[in-house]
């Protein structure tokens, strides 16, 4: 008789185009949890900035209205301080026509490179009785919220 045969295990089939769907798959899946959770954390970062930018645009033009120049000073950003001394934004701001009165019509906030920033639109009655509608940026700054750019 001859030689027994050893027992061996059956081949098992490979199937490199299911097991490489199946990776494609988890990676995508993992993309689409990553991006929505960048999404989410995006709209809580804008959807709570808007109350602290417009309190910001208010007190600033609550201060030049009143004329108090100082206190509208302090809450300019640093790149518009170096622009402005304290004594040209003073004479700016008092130069006529005069802000007399300010309506805040919207607010927007928006992400731009990772950093929230607001936009908000203002209409400015001077004292001349004329009105203006103007745009303030406002931006994130050493932990508050400064209007930046020219402000009116």
């Amino acid at each position: 008789m001859g030689a027994e045969q050893r027992w061996s295990r059956p081949a098992r089939r490979h199937r490199p185009v299911r097991a490489g769907l199946v990776f494609a798959g988890i990676g995508v899946a993992l993309c689409c949890v990553g991006v929505a959770g960048l999404g989410a954390w995006n709209v809580q970062v804008v959807t709570q900035a808007s109350g602290p930018v417009r309190e910001t645009a208010d007190g600033f033009l609550r201060s030049v209205a009143a004329g108090d120049t100082d206190g509208a000073y302090d809450r300019l950003c640093a790149d518009t301080r170096t622009r402005w001394s304290p004594i040209g934004f003073t004479s700016w701001v008092r130069t006529p026509p005069l802000v007399d009165d300010y309506e805040i019509v919207d607010v927007s906030v928006a992400t731009s490179r990772g950093r929230p920033e607001g936009t908000v639109t203002v209409r400015l009655t001077r004292d001349t009785g004329g009105t203006e509608q103007r745009e303030l940026s406002v931006i994130k700054e050493s932990g508050g919220w400064r209007v930046c750019g020219d402000p009116y």
